[in-house]
């Protein structure tokens, strides 16, 4: 499905995350201080827990996380590039 411009997940996201390069890779927080991330339109949990997210499309550093669904329904609002090689460098 593809995301309407009134779709409730939309909250700006645009400012940061237009245009964005997103990487498929297992999760592994933003920082050693956290033990999980949303998903930056619907909130859905990312984490090593078993009833959480185990994978999904982030941003180059880990900083934003998006679920599957939330990535086909806003890809081609947003423009996203993916690439194959994520960048492994999550901040301390």
């Amino acid at each position: 499905m593809q995301a309407k411009p009134d779709d409730w997940r939309l909250r700006g996201q645009d400012q940061y995350l237009a245009g964005a390069v997103l990487f498929w890779q297992r999760y592994t927080p933003f920082s050693k201080k956290w033990d999980h991330d949303h998903c930056a339109f619907c909130f859905r949990r990312f984490s090593t827990l078993d009833n959480d997210l185990h994978e999904g499309y982030a941003t180059a550093g880990n900083v934003y996380w998006i679920c599957e669904e939330c990535y086909e329904d806003f890809k081609e609002m947003f423009k996203w590039t993916r690439s194959e090689t994520p960048p492994n460098a999550p901040h301390n």
